[in-house]
């Protein structure tokens, strides 16, 4: 069985996320788009997970939690949980180990996360996209303890990745590797490819989804939960480099 995956999605919760980005309508787009399997990712956060949890579950997506952690060395890396309370935990420290940046929303955007009836329950007082004080290495091994995968996003781009930041792609924990396009022009070290839409609009959902073959593994269980390990296994069966059906995926 093959399911369409988008690992990368951010809310209203993020400052450069649109307004109109609540869990609901990311849920129902990602639905009309043909993603079964997705995971929302705000900056430094998932105090939107919550309500991402109660719209995936009423738009038929199988939900991830997740969190676009920025750490030391101001690479962006892709925390992704199948637990609720994991990400909220981790969301939780990293916010502790930010600076004391307080965000000004009419220069550098709305902080809000709402509850399950698209209510504003609250407005994140730091600025998210700074440096939380945690090192690459420490923070995924705290995303591995806390029993979650790290996919380091955007290793491609210019800016906020590991190649532009260190100039190479170090050993991690790292469950696959997120590029902007296949075949890279990074080195990825033969690590799996993903693509995922890292929208912050509506209309850029599910815009590089990518294909997961999860065999005849379960992708959830009895209560909705992703099985992390199903994903785990399917994302090492990913490509190192471009296929037809990497072609086909992106041509839709």
């Amino acid at each position: 069985m093959t399911v369409l995956a988008d690992f990368h999605t951010h809310s209203c919760l993020s400052p450069c996320g649109d307004l109109s980005m609540s869990p609901r309508a990311i849920t129902q787009t990602l639905a009309l788009r043909g993603v079964q399997l997705a995971a929302l990712t705000d900056h430094n956060s998932a105090l939107n997970c919550p309500a991402f949890a109660a719209a995936a579950k009423e738009a038929g997506i199988a939900a991830l939690y997740g969190i676009e952690a920025q750490g030391q060395e101001e690479c962006h890396i892709l925390c992704l949980f199948a637990e609720l309370q994991a990400a909220l935990a981790l969301g939780a420290e990293l916010y502790a180990l930010m600076p004391p940046v307080m965000n000004i929303p009419e220069k550098m955007g709305d902080q809000v996360y709402v509850d399950e009836e698209e209510n504003i329950a609250g407005e994140v007082d730091k600025y998210l996209i700074t440096s939380a004080d945690i090192g690459l290495d420490a923070l995924a091994e705290r995303v591995v303890t806390l029993g979650g995968i790290v996919i380091p996003a955007h290793v491609d781009r210019p800016a906020f990745s590991l190649t532009s930041q260190l100039g190479f792609i170090p050993d991690g924990p790292w469950a696959a590797l997120e590029v902007v396009r296949i075949p890279s022009e990074a080195d990825t070290r033969d690590y799996p490819l993903i693509t995922s839409s890292d929208a912050h609009y509506l209309e850029h959902i599910g815009r590089r989804p990518f294909e997961l073959d999860i065999g005849n593994d379960q992708l959830v269980d009895a209560h909705g939960k992703v099985n992390l390990e199903t994903v785990q296994k399917a994302l090492a069966r990913r490509p190192r480099r471009e296929t037809p059906q990497d072609r086909s995926v992106r041509s839709h």
